[in-house]
């Protein structure tokens, strides 16, 4: 399955569920497992610490397994300055 990670006001992605899969597999040493939204994040280099994942407008917890084909990523914290 193809997912699109939208990381609103930023960039879009496109990314192959089972490439993610390969990669978290290849990181946790374990056998071949579901995906999910922290894999997803981690694949286009964000932090579940500075982001909320959204399906379909309602946040989703990072742990759980991936069952969207579109995710919308909202950044918490972004840099600037104080001037």
């Amino acid at each position: 399955m193809r997912v699109t990670v939208d990381i609103k006001g930023e960039a879009t992605y496109e990314l192959d569920l089972e490439a993610v899969a390969g990669s978290a597999d290849r990181d946790g040493g374990g056998a071949a497992t579901t995906p999910t939204y922290a894999d997803l994040l981690r694949e286009v280099e964000l932090s579940p610490h500075e982001v909320s994942v959204l399906v379909d407008g309602r946040p989703v917890p990072e742990d759980q397994p991936v069952e969207s084909d579109h995710v919308t990523v909202l950044r918490l914290i972004k840099g600037g300055s104080w001037k």
